[in-house]
């Protein structure tokens, strides 16, 4: 996947997720899930490396469950009817299929944004798709930034640590943490922002590059996978009799 063309990860995304927001089923959105396992190793991205990387979406996605749980449709056997809140066997199905259906778009985000070079990145974008180049430049610096937050919360750990604040509650030292970090990201976006309205990245048109940046064949490839693996998920969904549109879910 090193060849691949960065925005044929993005637009393969694109092919392999839009299609599973029409279903809110669990039976596409498992079989999505499955295909993006099988397909991390050939992506580059080993499954220790996947689970490292995915733990944090496990932990949210439940989160994500819960409404509908609460306030979802209603079917089958109510367990719990108080108030507004009603939780019945159709609503902890839908709760279900939701977090499935989240890991199932943001576990290919984990594969396919591995390893992506920031500059080939804003080559593809300008060369490719021909985006305006000052939103080209500020993807292309975001996602530097990006790359940096994993060092700056490391170094803001050994810091603490240095000071004896990690003895803290752990509760109040994450939030510390988080909001350090938020902090130190503002000001860096900041003079970032600066220096590059200062050197005048994108107001000026006509920019040459000193790459070519071209789609060929493996890229048109990995799209029809993509394509191919959406169009599986919803077809055994609908096979199987579980395919349920978002707009039969009230």
């Amino acid at each position: 996947m090193s060849s691949v063309n960065p925005v044929t990860r993005i637009l393969g995304l694109a092919l392999f997720t839009t299609p599973l927001m029409v279903t809110l089923d669990w039976v596409s959105a498992t079989v999505a899930i499955a295909l993006t396992v099988l397909a991390a190793p050939v992506c580059g991205v080993s499954w220790v490396r996947l689970l490292r990387r995915a733990w944090p979406l496990m932990l949210v996605a439940p989160i994500s469950g819960i409404p509908m749980a609460l306030y979802g449709q209603s079917g089958g056997d109510v367990y719990v009817n108080w108030g507004l809140v009603e939780v019945s066997e159709l609503s902890l199905s839908l709760a279900f299929a939701v977090v499935l259906r989240v890991l199932a778009v943001a576990l290919p985000v984990v594969v396919l944004s591995a390893e992506v070079d920031p500059t080939d990145l804003g080559d593809g974008l300008s060369q490719v798709l021909k985006l305006p180049e000052r939103f080209v430049i500020g993807t292309v610096a975001a996602f530097r930034m990006l790359t940096l937050l994993r060092s700056d919360l490391e170094a803001m750990r050994r810091s603490r640590r240095a000071r004896g604040i990690a003895d803290t509650g752990r509760v109040r030292y994450w939030f510390s943490l988080a909001f350090g970090l938020l902090v130190m990201s503002l000001r860096r976006a900041g003079k970032l922002a600066t220096a590059m309205e200062a050197r005048g990245f994108g107001r000026y048109r006509g920019r040459s590059h000193a790459r070519i940046s071209r789609l060929h064949r493996i890229d048109f490839a990995v799209m029809v996978v993509c394509a191919a693996g959406a169009a599986a998920s919803l077809g055994i969904a609908w096979y199987t009799g579980y395919f349920r549109p978002l707009w039969s879910v009230r």
